[in-house]
């Protein structure tokens, strides 16, 4: 599944012997970036309305005629912004979930002055032991895009958080660090979300017996990954399946509707019986 990329002076030499090919990738590079424009463009417009916390309250009674579902079977959702973000960027998957059963989703917000992961992550295990408090529910599921991805796994895999964690879907996480944006490293958390970083390594350690289930939706035209691959989960100790999402790039994974319906198969996946890695794919128009 590795991913590399065209040597600078062997571009002439495909573009003679697969110009279709290369076409194809300009023009899905192309849509791509167009795209992730548009979504640029309409999360500045949202991203006032996300900056204070959410209202939370118990969830509201089903109507009368509601099926009963076992409470069991859809647990509450926590949604986990990414870098320099907030809850905004959630609208529509969080819109797309509810219509499709999930009758409790939150959105949490961790402070853009947050320095450390780790800290983030001690903040998202008191959120989580609060709304399963305030719910009477045993354990969430959890989606992160791309940092809140890395802040949710440090609290399953490091803080005991598996205990509380049923499902954890990222969304263009690092998982084993991007080399992109070198000059970003005057920022904290950028350097612990470089390859190799401590934070990096702490996660590479054995996690025997790590109840959590992870699925990592990672995009081939992702910029902010590099490599890649790096949005994957390889680890021996932990169950998880990494989505290979072609077509679109890193701001559109969690508002493109078939990556949420990916996501919501990937919250009602039956439970897996052994820990082992999968890969599938999506390709999105």
């Amino acid at each position: 599944m590795k991913v590399t990329g065209v040597v600078e002076p062997l571009v002439p030499l495909c573009q003679r012997l697969f110009p279709s090919r290369l076409a194809g990738l300009s023009i899905a590079l192309l849509k791509a970036t167009a795209l992730e424009l548009a979504i640029l463009a309409g999360h500045v417009l949202l991203y006032p309305s996300g900056i204070i916390q959410e209202r939370r309250c118990a969830p509201l009674p089903p109507p009368p005629d509601t099926t009963a579902l076992p409470t069991e079977a859809k647990p509450p959702v926590i949604l986990l912004h990414g870098f320099i973000d907030n809850r905004s960027v959630f609208v529509l998957l969080r819109r797309n979930l509810a219509q499709h059963g999930r009758q409790h989703i939150e959105s949490l917000n961790y402070s853009p002055l947050t320095c450390d992961i780790r800290i983030a992550a001690e903040l998202l295990g008191r959120h989580v032991e609060e709304i399963c408090d305030r719910t009477g529910q045993r354990q969430v599921d959890i989606v992160g895009h791309s940092l809140g991805g890395l802040i949710a796994r440090y609290y399953v895999q490091r803080l005991g958080g598996d205990l509380r964690v049923r499902r954890l879907v990222t969304l263009g996480t690092p998982h084993s660090g991007t080399r992109v944006a070198p000059l970003a490293n005057a920022h904290p958390i950028v350097r612990q979300m470089r390859p190799g970083s401590e934070l990096i390594e702490e996660l590479r350690e054995p996690a025997p017996g790590c109840r959590t289930h992870f699925v990592s939706f990672w995009s081939d035209l992702d910029p902010l990954m590099d490599p890649l691959e790096a949005a994957c989960v390889d680890h021996p100790d932990l169950v998880a399946q990494n989505i290979r999402v072609s077509g679109i790039g890193h701001l559109a994974l969690p508002v493109h509707p078939a990556v949420a319906a990916g996501i919501r198969q990937a919250l009602d996946l039956e439970e897996p019986t052994a820990a082992a890695a999968h890969t599938g794919g999506l390709t999105v128009a």
